[in-house]
């Protein structure tokens, strides 16, 4: 396939966001991540190893781009740093997008945090951000987008920032609709999975002694349980490795189970052919800290008459006849 555009991936993962780019013609240039075994799960699937940590890279090292693409960690700002615009950013992971971006001025930007990063410090992080990136002449919108709302079973709710070099672009773009497919989570579980998943009396009798606890202080609902019938689960997280008790699979005659790595993979949107070259419990941090690839493959879809030059040239025509 030509490659229709270039974008760098950041804070890379094990590369969940570039999959989608990847599969509309983007060539990735450029790849950063510091955790060693994501990079190991990266190489296995892209056969590319991720640069180390970004922090540690000049601008000027990193190749031109047309996108830039960071799933990045949200790191507290600091409430005396308040008003003090580009300062407000130093030491964090956000400091250095801002300077890449500044540097190298992509067409296009797309970051995604957790829901709460909206609300973080009464949204004064979130405004912050978007000031830097206003002070480097971006346009910038979000949106909170979930997961369970583009054909995958997992209620996992991110907001998505998108900021665009120019106004045109700006104003073409819209966040993708959701789909409303119908969801299960029959859709996700293996047939014949292994009883290693299955846990133990003592952690199971633990999760329901906590969950009562909970329930009496009103301090949460402890453990998640889902069977084929449900619509949905919770929201799988990089600690899953530890217990399980945000999503159990109901067993018949028998303690609920953990989701095996191929059901995770699967509840992230990765395709099957995805390997996990690692521990269990690595490949269980790995997912649980991944994009969602189904709701990424929606953005990369929304974006890709402003990416391909071949394809903004049908948008444009196609908006003129509309208009007249």
């Amino acid at each position: 396939m030509e490659k229709k555009f270039t974008f760098i991936d950041l804070f890379a993962g094990i590369g969940g966001f570039r999959i989608p780019f990847d599969e509309i013609g983007g060539e990735c240039v450029f790849s950063s991540e510091w955790d060693k075994y994501s990079k190991l799960t990266y190489y296995d699937n892209f056969k590319e190893t991720p640069h180390d940590d970004i922090k540690k890279i000049l601008p000027s090292q990193i190749p031109p781009h047309d996108l830039l693409l960071a799933g990045f960690p949200c790191q507290p700002f600091s409430h005396a740093g308040h008003g003090k615009g580009y300062d407000d950013i130093r030491g964090t992971a956000f400091h250095n997008i801002r300077n890449i971006a500044n540097f190298h001025k992509p067409k296009v930007i797309l970051l995604e945090n957790v829901r709460r990063f909206k609300t973080h410090d009464n949204g004064n992080t979130y405004k912050r951000i978007v000031a830097v990136l206003e002070g480097i002449k971006y346009k910038v919108t979000s949106t909170i987008l979930n997961t369970k709302d583009f054909g995958v079973p997992q209620s996992r709710a991110r907001i998505y920032i998108a900021a665009f070099q120019n106004q045109e672009d700006f104003t073409s773009f819209s966040f993708p609709e959701p789909t409303h497919e119908e969801t299960t989570v029959e859709s996700i579980l293996d047939k014949n999975p292994d009883s290693k998943y299955t846990i133990s009396d003592l952690l199971w009798k633990s999760h329901q002694e906590r969950k009562e606890r909970n329930k009496k202080r009103g301090a949460g609902f402890g453990y998640g349980i889902v069977n084929s019938d449900s619509k949905y689960t919770r929201t799988l997280t990089a600690r899953y490795y530890k217990d399980g008790a945000e999503i159990l699979v109901e067993q018949k005659d028998n303690n609920p189970r953990k989701l095996t790595i191929n059901e995770a993979r699967k509840l992230q949107g990765f395709p099957k052919n995805f390997e996990f070259p690692v521990s269990d419990v690595q490949a269980y941090k790995q997912l649980g800290n991944a994009v969602s690839v189904n709701v990424i493959k929606a953005l990369a879809e929304s974006m890709r008459h402003i990416l391909d030059s071949d394809i903004k040239k049908e948008y444009k025509i196609n908006k003129q006849i509309k208009m007249t």
